[in-house]
């Protein structure tokens, strides 16, 4: 399996490409910055140098030629402010996703977060909670395409060791989740085609992953 991820030098997608590795897959990461293509290297994924902001679709579909599945796990970031929440977190998503529809690539999973929403924000200074809207208006724009697309909302995330063992639901959930388990529930939805079209959210819990994930399938 070949998987072309989004933000490939975030904590959760280094971590998705270190088990993609691993096990004998392909992954390549999309960054801005080349200089981050050594920890990609480190993490066994091959790096490719695309700016999400400036680059077209059409720019970023060659990029995924011979891609079985596409990761957005890309963010504005820590410190940017709601400009970038709107361009990167909404915006590039959606030109992954035309980017994919253009390659033919049809599975698409997004990295949101718990309580993103189509609402306009309250107070529109604030930037989480635009962050929010444009992970909301990313969901939706998802939802309305013909792609085999999954919607992953994980909890608080932390650098705590992944235990293995997660809650995952269709229905709202309240609670943090290590970014170790993250990577692996995503590697999870990769492998399980029947998880199309869900949205679903993750905090850490007591199953295992692999079981969780079949359950959402089942």
């Amino acid at each position: 399996m070949q998987v072309v991820i989004a933000g490939g030098h975030g904590q959760i997608a280094l971590r998705l490409e270190r088990l993609l590795t691993l096990r004998g897959d392909s992954a390549v990461g999309l960054i801005r910055n080349p200089d981050q293509a050594g920890d990609l290297a480190s993490a066994g994924a091959t790096a490719v140098v695309l700016d999400l902001e400036e680059a077209t679709a059409a720019e970023l579909a060659e990029e995924l030629g011979g891609a079985d599945a596409v990761v957005f796990a890309a963010g504005a970031g820590p410190g940017s402010g709601a400009a970038r929440k709107d361009s990167v977190d909404r915006g590039a998503a959606a030109l992954l996703a035309d980017a994919a529809e253009l390659a033919g690539v049809r599975r698409y999973l997004l990295v949101s977060s718990i309580n993103a929403t189509t609402q306009p924000p309250a107070d529109p200074d604030d930037v989480f909670q635009v962050y929010l809207k444009a992970k909301g208006d990313s969901e939706a724009d998802l939802r309305r395409r013909d792609l085999d697309w999954t919607v992953l909302r994980p909890g608080r995330l932390t650098n705590d060791p992944g235990t293995g063992r997660v809650r995952l639901s269709t229905s709202p959930l309240r609670g943090p989740v290590s970014r170790d388990d993250v990577a692996a529930v995503l590697l999870a939805l990769l492998d399980e085609p029947e998880t199309a079209r869900l949205t679903l959210e993750l905090i850490g819990g007591d199953v295992p992953v692999a079981d969780a994930v079949r359950r959402m399938a089942g």
